[in-house]
């Protein structure tokens, strides 16, 4: 299956007085584009939410490295760099769909979060039909970081 990066035109209230994106928005749109996935993957977080599983945030990063401005549409590419039954690493990068531009990257980490047990969980075991498809874009099992530990 294909993922499609996630598209967002910058709007004016993200800006500063310069026009330029203040650097919280980024991390808003990394969520968007998370969402995005999960919809993509035919498991939109309303499922999970439904079938009691959390993707609990644990650690997110960004990366500044050209500015966006007003009216810029961005394309995120959400990758899969690390999977284990328990946790999920994501990689974002952010670019101008003019030029190409990278204007950021970023990562978030994620455990999966039994809300009736009020616990971790083992997606692999929770939802494997999530876990499956998350394990399908690392790629090659080769080159697959699960070691099969939570």
């Amino acid at each position: 299956m294909e993922i499609r990066p996630y598209l967002r035109k910058v709007q004016f209230y993200e800006t500063d007085g310069m026009g330029i994106v203040h650097h919280a928005n980024y991390i808003y749109w990394m969520e968007e584009a998370r969402t995005d996935l999960m919809d993509q993957l035919g498991w939109g977080y309303d499922k999970a939410v439904e079938a009691g599983i959390d993707f609990a945030l644990t650690e997110v990063n960004c990366k500044y490295r050209s500015m966006t401005t007003f009216g810029e549409t961005v394309a995120i590419a959400v990758t899969v760099t690390r999977l284990t039954p328990a946790r999920v690493d994501l990689h974002y990068d952010i670019t101008s769909t003019a030029d190409g531009t990278l204007r950021a990257e970023g990562e978030s980490r994620h455990f999966f979060y039994d809300r009736a047990q009020k616990a971790p969980v083992a997606l692999k075991k929770a939802l494997p039909e999530v876990y499956e498809r998350l394990a399908a874009m690392l790629g090659h099992p080769e080159e697959r970081k699960d070691n099969g530990k939570a």
